[in-house]
């Protein structure tokens, strides 16, 4: 699981001690800094940016529902609201808040908001992969450059120094690489190694059978060291 950098502001000391040492145990969440005053806890995450931040609403200064609502950051943060009032929920839910913690906020409590936490930022990460995930592959071979579309290479298969890029579109290519460096290339999330000798395309398997990986137009053996890591990924898509 990733380690997610918070801050906490609360006008009461006693409050932010609390949350201090229920941050030292949980692993995965660093209380960076603590604030009793809104002020500094804008000024801070002005120039330090931060993936969570537990608040206070019920402050003298500012309610920690208008705080919130008044800070600019450049990138989203997100919300877990600690307060002895619960008529507050409703409008806290409202700003999209991960949680909301009553006082006195027991271990439990407060663990199950950081596990909240923790798997929203991990969607947040997952998909942005997705996004940043590029459509074609770039390749010199015959001395030009190829410019092959993820979606329709089916596999590539290892010929001594050289790969042999299998495609839907027509004639395979073939270049002058290591498979393994070509590996590098190729987004993990679309392709798999299987053997030695094959990557092939995740999403165009159509069986699995008696150790052989069946392909549109190929039959591809699975290798002993890389079946654990395909029954998983295959696993995954029950």
């Amino acid at each position: 699981m990733p380690t997610l950098k918070a801050i906490a502001l609360d006008d009461e000391p006693p409050a932010l001690k609390v949350i201090g040492s229920l941050c030292k145990q949980n692993p995965n969440i660093n209380l960076v800094q603590t604030f009793t005053k809104p002020s500094e806890a804008t000024a801070f995450l002005q120039n330090n940016p931060v993936d969570l931040l537990f608040l206070d609403i019920n402050m003298p200064t500012i309610s920690g529902i208008d705080f919130f609502k008044s800070i600019s950051i450049s990138q989203p943060v997100m919300l877990i609201f600690t307060t002895a009032f619960s008529e507050f929920a409703l409008e806290g839910f409202n700003l999209q808040a991960i949680d909301y913690l009553l006082k006195p906020i027991t271990p439990e409590r407060f663990e199950q908001a950081c596990q909240k936490a923790l798997l929203y930022y991990e969607k947040i990460l997952s998909t942005q992969e997705e996004e940043n995930i590029p459509e074609y592959l770039q390749i010199r071979a015959d001395y030009s450059l190829h410019q092959i579309a993820f979606e329709d290479i089916i596999l590539v298969e290892a010929l001594d120094d050289y790969v042999k890029i299998h495609c839907t579109t027509g004639k395979p290519i073939v270049a002058r690489m290591t498979l393994k460096n070509l590996q590098l290339k190729l987004p993990e999330k679309l392709f798999v190694r299987v053997h030695k000798s094959y990557i092939i395309s995740f999403h165009k398997i159509k069986a699995l059978r008696n150790k052989v990986v069946y392909l549109p137009n190929f039959e591809i053996p699975l290798g002993p060291t890389y079946e654990k890591v395909l029954l998983a990924r295959l696993k995954g898509l029950d």
